[in-house]
């Protein structure tokens, strides 16, 4: 087998990882909300969203890989996926600072509603006039760390697993 064939190989296997472990990130915060009843704040909606762009760009590497499409279109879209991951970690590490008291958190992170009253004929009202839970205070703490500091985690792993395609030796 030839460099360039393991090469893209390489790159086509650290894309699958990379989307596998944004796909259980983002699929274990979708758990805990709908089978655990967390109910996330303002910032940990927020902290989805690199998972949910960085996901597709995701497939889009591994599809190129196994296109063998050149390696620069796969380095670059894993490249995406390590911005996108850098970007995660520092709003896991600003949503952490918020449930430490280290700095305030944005307006959208007050304390949420009532719930709305069971048989009420106006639901979608409703619905928008609920808000999630304060940003500042952590609904779960497994080892010291908090959902967000988790995320932080998280993202630091994939966005250094993203580094490894994008700056690995190239023979």
């Amino acid at each position: 087998m030839n460099t360039s064939a393991s090469l893209a190989r390489s790159e086509t296997a650290i894309a699958a990882i990379l989307t596998l472990g944004m796909t259980f990130v983002v699929g274990s915060a979708l758990a805990f909300e709908h089978i655990g009843g967390y109910i996330p704040c303002a910032l940990c909606l927020l902290q989805r969203n690199p998972y949910y762009i960085g996901i597709p760009v995701g497939i889009l590497a591994v599809l190129a890989g196994v296109l063998n499409l050149p390696s620069w279109i796969t380095r670059s879209l894993l490249a995406i996926i390590m911005i996108l991951m850098i970007v995660g970690g520092g709003l896991g590490v600003y949503h952490s600072g918020v449930e430490w008291g280290f700095w305030e958190g944005p307006a959208s992170c007050s304390v949420g509603g009532a719930a709305p009253a069971a048989g009420s004929g106006d639901i979608l009202n409703q619905l928008n006039s609920v808000k999630g839970p304060s940003c500042t205070e952590a609904t779960l703490r497994v080892l010291g760390l908090s959902f967000a500091g988790w995320n932080v985690v998280g993202s630091v792993i994939l966005a250094a697993i993203a580094a490894l395609g994008v700056f690995g030796k190239r023979h």
